[in-house]
């Protein structure tokens, strides 16, 4: 699943391409990808059709675009309600599989083309293909005041680590006071966002910290440098575009990212540690993997 780094490289992607833009026309082929619309696929159409497209915001892996001119259905499509104070927006989680591309008209239709928006300046439009289907689209409501038009079934979802506005101090008083093992810690989404198995493996694997270390027995040190190798090491994924195991992760433009090459722990069964020569250790983990060191991450003696 696209983790943080992928996220924002759509995101950038959707930013340079579709902002300020006018929905002309909106198709979509396959219900599931709009299953998040309560009304159905008709009335995603309807109120999407006509808005104009604002610059695209991130929330952890989520992703949403403010809408100018949405929250009306149009005529023909059920009994119109009052525009709600904060708007609306456009939001999309890619799933396992999602992709927002831009592409011209003339390019044909990806095999698993899911929802297609057309603009009115003729440009390229814009394609949600999805080959898994886990992924989805919606036309929701925004925080009440809300600049940035967060949508309300994400507003609870923390700030990441790249979000100028996330605490610092904040987080390692939070973290520390968790009754759970650190790696559990790094995927709640409502302490700190867009961190997944693969960037969680790799701060932990450059902090020198277990998966399963209880995260009561962290020092405010340890707790500021596992945060801070989490923004290293997504930031560095970033710069290359994120990580792509297969063709099933792509930016806007089709093209995958180059950070598998650059992973120290993830993946890495068997390689000898970067660190200490020492092979990595893959281990079963809440139905995934953890890749870590076992010299350098030893097991805690006592765990969660």
């Amino acid at each position: 699943m696209p983790e943080l780094p992928e996220v924002e490289v759509v995101r950038r992607g959707l930013a340079n391409w579709v902002a300020g833009r006018t929905v002309a026309d909106v198709q979509v082929l396959h219900p599931r990808a709009v299953r998040r619309q309560p009304a159905g696929a008709e009335d995603f159409a309807a109120r999407l059709t006509g808005t104009t497209l604002g610059s695209a915001q991130r929330r952890g892996k989520y992703l949403w675009v403010p809408l100018d001119g949405a929250g009306m259905p149009k005529a023909g499509w059920g009994s119109p309600r009052p525009e709600a104070g904060g708007g609306f927006s456009l939001i999309g989680h890619l799933g396992m599989s999602g992709q927002l591309l831009v592409q011209d008209a003339s390019v044909p239709d990806e095999t698993h083309l899911r929802v297609r928006l057309r603009f009115e300046d003729g440009g390229r439009e814009l394609r949600f293909v999805d080959q898994r289907t886990f992924g989805g689209l919606a036309v929701e409501e925004a925080e009440d005041g809300d600049p940035e038009g967060t949508p309300v079934s994400i507003a609870h979802i923390a700030r990441d680590p790249l979000d100028p506005r996330f605490d610092d101090d904040a987080f390692a008083v939070a973290l520390r006071a968790k009754r759970t093992t650190v790696k559990r810690a790094l995927l709640d989404q409502t302490l700190i966002s867009g961190v997944g198995n693969i960037y969680a493996d790799e701060a932990l694997w450059r902090a020198k910290l277990h998966y399963d270390r209880p995260t009561a027995t962290l020092t405010r040190p340890q707790a500021a440098l596992l945060l801070g190798h989490a923004r290293e090491v997504m930031t560095a994924a970033l710069a290359v575009g994120g990580t792509s195991f297969d063709s099933l992760y792509v930016n806007v433009n089709g093209e995958s990212g180059y950070f598998s090459r650059d992973l120290d722990a993830y993946g890495r069964e068997h390689e000898p540690c970067r660190r200490c020569g020492t092979p990595i250790r893959r281990a079963a983990w809440m139905n995934r993997s953890s890749y870590f060191c076992p010299r350098c991450q030893r097991v805690p003696r006592n765990r969660a």
